[in-house]
């Protein structure tokens, strides 16, 4: 799969495409259904499929401070965009200046110019161009106007998750934030993941048996609530079962919040300045204050064991 940053990374030859543009953050399944019915045409008609996102997100440039939590950092996204059959990524800086382009402009240098879009896959929803002033009755319009054709896919996907509400960015990051593993995961397709780089911490984890991959999480990263889990951790191609802590260590009066995943039953890790991954499968207990070390010990012995079951089981 091909990778663009900005509009002049584009290849100059480059011919009609079909196109879907969106923030995509989590590539979760109502995302998956567009993106591959963008393949899907893009085959039928024999041409490259395009994905059009955006960094940083929308939102962090129109209300400073107001970045939401991520689901995927970029690099991530486009992997598993790339798992789709996507054929070429282009990640547009989202500037001020930018986000202050008239509709009609955005689909002239982007859509027109750039992308020579034949056909452009949207939701219901879509929006873009300043004030978010465009919809797909306007991108319609200019289509015809412009030899592109729009298509709208009904993104209407739900399940159990939220009560039945329908899958969302939004949704997502609410479940990751209240520790909903199992309902975050149905929407995503998969376990929602954190990424980072191990850092060293205070050890207490090696000094109790359980050494643990302290991880200093991309910003921004949408960590789940406080507490214990069940999951994974891969690191060098590696995915190995884990343990993993999200909180403060209120039995040390902690007052940092941290990741930390112990890799189950692995002996002599150095994961020390590795990019690492982190894979919510199931969440186990809310985050305690123990009187005692032997108290806390036996939980953890109880925690590893339950989460060596679940990842044993999926």
């Amino acid at each position: 799969m091909q990778r663009w940053r900005g509009l002049e990374e584009i290849p100059a030859d480059w011919g009609r495409s079909v196109v879907t543009i969106g923030s995509f953050d989590g590539v979760h399944r109502g995302h998956q259904l567009i993106i591959g019915q963008a393949v899907e045409r893009a085959r039928e008609l024999g041409l490259p499929s395009v994905v059009v996102t955006f960094d940083p997100h929308p939102r962090e440039v129109i209300r400073p401070g107001s970045h939401p939590p991520l689901l995927a950092p970029h690099p991530r996204r486009a992997e598993l965009i790339a798992e789709l059959g996507v054929d070429a990524v282009l990640v547009l800086p989202f500037t001020t200046e930018f986000s202050q382009e008239s509709p009609e402009t955005f689909v002239q240098q982007v859509l027109v110019e750039a992308l020579h879009a034949r056909v452009v896959i949207e939701g219901p929803n879509f929006r873009f161009g300043h004030k978010a002033a465009g919809d797909v009755a306007l991108l319609t319009e200019l289509g015809r106007a412009d030899d592109f054709q729009v298509e709208v896919v009904d993104l209407q996907v739900c399940g159990s998750a939220g009560d039945g509400e329908p899958f969302s960015s939004s949704l997502t990051r609410r479940l990751v934030g209240t520790g909903d593993m199992t309902g975050a995961n149905e929407v995503l397709g998969r376990p929602h993941r954190v990424e980072g780089v191990v850092v060293r911490g205070a050890q207490r984890g090696r000094e109790l048996g359980y050494p643990t991959a302290n991880v200093e999480t991309v910003p921004h990263s949408a960590v789940p609530a406080d507490g214990v889990y069940a999951g994974w951790l891969t690191a060098q191609g590696e995915r190995m079962p884990a343990a993993i802590s999200v909180g403060t260590n209120p039995t040390f009066d902690g007052t940092a919040r941290t990741v930390e995943a112990y890799a189950i039953d692995r002996v002599g890790l150095d994961l020390y300045g590795l990019h690492v991954a982190v894979d919510f499968l199931a969440y186990l207990r809310g985050m305690e204050k123990f009187d005692s070390i032997e108290a806390l010990l036996d939980r953890m012995a109880d925690d590893v064991k339950h989460a060596r079951e679940l990842t044993d089981a999926d």
